[in-house]
């Protein structure tokens, strides 16, 4: 069964984009280091340090699908249809574009993308069946909340950047997250980024 994994790289202060969804030093880790981290099947490449790579590139590897809100695929144009994790993307959305192009050399009936209109768990669920015994990512925000609310998330799993934004979009978005105890984390400091990995206790 897949392991469900929410994850973004945050500020010290939990939050994962500006007001305006620009995400000013937060990732600045993807690019200081002189070890690749690739993903996309090979259509993206990071450079960071060893301790990174070493760290993100196995469960990079392992993660199967992704799932994410509408909001954060309208501000990437959908990664130009290559996400740099997962073989599928599953989009949570109240309603699935009809006019998204993701490039000039790429269809949307091409690109790996599922637009599913009935909700975070059911996005969740054929997520799970695509990715077997592999990783399904949940992009961290307001669906990552509504999933760790509602208990579908095995590990909760944050990049930390040695940065203070004071405001912004958080980690768990707007949902209220019910008290509970977490696993010792995984912990493996890079240059500029601590990256943190907790198992959900049941």
């Amino acid at each position: 069964m897949a392991t469900v994994v929410t994850h973004a790289v945050s500020s010290l202060d939990g939050f994962i984009a500006r007001p305006d969804d620009s995400v000013g030093p937060l990732f600045d880790w993807y690019e200081n280091g002189d070890t690749d981290l690739v993903g996309g099947g090979g259509k993206w490449t990071f450079h960071v340090s060893r301790a990174s790579a070493e760290y993100s590139q196995p469960w990079w590897d392992s993660c199967r699908a992704v799932v994410m809100g509408r909001h954060l695929f309208d501000t990437t144009n959908g990664w130009n249809g290559v996400p740099s994790v997962g073989e599928r993307v599953f989009v949570v959305t109240h309603e699935a574009p009809t006019d998204w192009v993701p490039s000039d050399t790429l269809s949307a009936e091409d690109a790996p993308f599922t637009f599913v209109t009935s909700g975070v768990a059911d996005a969740i669920a054929q997520a799970r069946e695509l990715a077997g015994d592999g990783v399904v990512a949940v992009c961290a925000g307001d669906v990552g909340g509504q999933a760790v609310a509602a208990g579908l998330v095995d590990e909760v799993a944050v990049d930390i950047a040695p940065v203070l934004l004071g405001q912004g979009k958080r980690y768990f978005g707007e949902a209220t997250i019910p008290e509970g105890l977490l696993d010792d984390p995984i912990v493996v400091p890079g240059d500029r980024v601590l990256h943190l990995r907790y198992r959900v206790r049941r």
